[in-house]
């Protein structure tokens, strides 16, 4: 008997609970000893990746009947695992379909594993059988689950009783998809009271507005689109509110909303922004014409960000967008001060028409830092999608001659962008300060202080908290 086979059954299931649930099942055929063992791994990971088209033709060379008969193998290998199981308890359950499965198949294998007391459930039901508008109705059991304690859903739709939601033991949720009821989004955050973890993915928001209010939520992603009049350039008066005492993580991609009343961000340490406004270019219109009526418009429409930033003023950490920059830039004036800030990250922008570091001045990109004590405090710069442009490189010189506690900055090229634009930062730094030193690794660029030099470290970005669909 070979040294594997020796181990107990206990280790054996544990082994096979890191692989997928198909090749776990492949060691069925390995001895007697490994035949019953796929009845007591506690994690199963079901995924099928051939997608059927509804059109009679072939895809990647596939015949469409075979194709449907690997979904009904699919199927069947599902319906197989499970009975073997029987009522063994279960832990982790991942099901990814990108084909059509009938609704009926679905809510039998949630409800089965519901029932055995899964506590960390995927589900990721894709458009099914060539129909971009279905939507996968979640079974209601699984909204009075109450063992869940981490639910990731990916292109389903809520249970609409919302009201009837209670997970006493969910910690964290994760929303990926148009179907999420942003209206529902008041009542289902009572229902979950000691959540901790909250990404909601692809979410619009009530045009009357709506509200984020938890007790017990630790980090909160919302990546969101505004409201749907915003979409349909419908004048709105779209409010977003925050009441998250306890939370230390924010990522937060919206449009600018009209009003913030509440913003209670008080323990805040890492705070990530990612905001505009829908009419971008008036903003464009604004700085090639420096049009005072297209200025009060904008102004008018970024004011109500200052609102937003006086609430988060206790972070440690600061990450925002170029856009937001240019929507800082417009509005510094009001902007509060950032008393612990110690690390500040800027991203590039994504607009192709607009780049805010080229199209604001170097007077209004640094402004807001300067008329606040941050430029006594800051000791990290990240900027990520540099180009090495002329006025790039003269902003980098900017903060250095401005910000008199910066110990370390790190740049970074986007991805199609060449490296050799540091050559030219080196040079610059090296001709405007001599307290700095320059250390170029890989495709990133970093400065030290001379004092703080240390060239077998390496500058690593972290994410404090990512969840990949």
């Amino acid at each position: 008997m070979d040294r594997i086979s020796g181990l107990p059954d206990e280790v054996l299931c544990h082994i096979l609970s890191f692989l997928p649930t198909k090749l776990a099942a492949l060691t069925s055929v390995l001895s007697t000893k490994w035949r019953n063992l796929l009845a007591f791994v506690p994690n199963l990971d079901i995924t099928c990746h051939i997608k059927i088209v509804p059109v009679d033709s072939i895809y990647y060379g596939i015949p469409k009947e075979i194709m449907y008969g690997t979904m009904l193998s699919f199927r069947g290998f599902i319906d197989r695992v499970l009975a073997l199981q029987g009522d063994s308890s279960i832990k982790k359950v991942s099901l990814n379909c990108i084909n059509y499965v009938h609704p009926d198949h679905l809510d039998r294998w949630i409800c089965n594993v519901l029932r055995r007391g899964v506590s960390d459930l995927e589900t990721a039901i894709y458009d099914q059988d060539g129909d971009d508008d279905f939507n996968y109705l979640l079974p209601q059991e699984m909204f009075v689950s109450r063992t869940l304690v981490k639910l990731k859903l990916s292109d389903v739709e809520w249970w609409p009783g919302a009201e009837g939601t209670f997970l006493p033991k969910l910690k964290t949720l994760a929303v990926n998809g148009h179907w999420f009821c942003p209206d529902k989004l008041e009542m289902i955050l009572p229902a979950v009271p000691v959540l901790e973890e909250l990404y909601i993915k692809h979410i619009m928001w009530k045009d009357l507005g709506d509200s984020v209010s938890s007790a017990s939520l630790k980090k909160l992603t919302i990546h969101a689109n505004g409201c749907q009049s915003m979409v349909a350039h419908i004048t709105t008066s779209m409010s977003i509110s925050f009441d998250t005492p306890s939370l230390l993580y924010l990522e937060y991609s919206d449009e600018v909303a009209s009003y913030y009343p509440k913003v209670n961000l008080t323990n805040l340490v890492d705070a990530v922004l990612d905001l505009n406004i829908r009419d971008f270019e008036y903003m464009k219109l604004y700085r090639e014409r420096n049009d005072d009526g297209l200025r009060n418009y904008v102004v008018l429409r970024c004011g109500n960000l200052c609102k937003l930033m006086a609430g988060i003023g206790n972070v440690k950490t600061l990450t925002f967008s170029s856009k937001t920059l240019e929507l800082f830039s417009i509005c510094f004036e009001s902007m509060p001060a950032f008393n612990n800030l110690k690390m500040l990250r800027i991203s590039g922008s994504v607009h192709p028409y607009l780049c805010a570091w080229d199209c604001i001045s170097l007077e209004e990109k640094g402004g807001w830092l300067i008329s606040c004590p941050v430029e006594k405090i800051v000791e990290k710069i990240l900027i990520e999608m540099f180009r090495g442009t002329k006025r790039e490189i003269g902003t980098v010189k900017h903060l250095l001659e401005s910000l008199s506690c910066l110990k370390e900055m790190t740049l970074f090229a986007g991805r199609d962008y060449p490296t050799d634009i540091f050559d030219l930062v080196v040079k610059m730094v090296n001709l405007c300060n001599g307290s700095y030193r320059a250390v170029v690794k890989n495709a990133s660029w970093i400065l030290n202080t001379r004092t703080d030099v240390d060239p077998l470290r390496p500058y690593q970005v972290q994410q404090p908290f990512d969840i990949d669909f």
